[in-house]
């Protein structure tokens, strides 16, 4: 009964995932994930940056869509291009709506390392770069058991462009 005993079971992170891609297709929001690619990931490498690939899991980009416990399995076009697409639940490193970037961040799957230093990070001293950024409601405290370590660097929030008051409403293509 070795199972019982094991405080800390299996990863939220799955259900997690599975959870927020429920709400956001429940609400008409695109989720997005970021994954971190290594030689585990099956993505087009081709669309590969610093490690990570930003993917759409929405029904409507994806055929076959599968989102288990130790996986995220789906067919996309890339190009025009079908491709089969794996990725490692741990993997991961954030859900969130496109439409208004609300989600939640994950940490870096277990012997990623640190990142390499990006081409349009700037120099020391600069504007930080720009991405998800992810706030809880109340911070709590840093002696609270399981609060949030501050190993990661945070990382902000995609700003749409601000279109003019006479800036046509962007559109959502549909690809069969």
């Amino acid at each position: 009964m070795a199972g019982l005993t094991d405080n800390a079971g299996s990863s939220t992170r799955p259900y997690l995932v599975r959870a927020l891609h429920d709400w956001c297709t429940d609400n008409g929001f695109t989720p997005y994930i970021a994954v971190h690619v290594s030689g585990a990931v099956q993505v087009p490498m081709e669309y590969v940056k610093n490690n990570e690939i930003v993917l759409n899991i929405s029904f409507e980009a994806t055929s076959n869509l599968r989102l288990g416990n130790d996986a995220i399995e789906f067919k996309a076009r890339f190009g025009g291009v079908t491709r089969e697409i794996m990725v490692p639940v741990e993997h991961v490193v954030a859900i969130y709506a496109r439409e208004n970037g609300q989600g939640m961040a994950f940490p870096m799957p277990a012997g990623a390392g640190e990142a390499a230093p990006r081409a349009d990070d700037g120099p020391a001293g600069a504007e930080p770069p720009r991405g998800l950024r992810l706030a809880t409601t109340e911070p709590a405290p840093a002696s609270a058991p399981g609060a949030p370590d501050d190993d990661g660097p945070e990382v902000e929030p995609p700003t749409p462009p601000s279109p003019g008051p006479d800036a046509p409403r962007p559109t959502l293509k549909r690809i069969k």
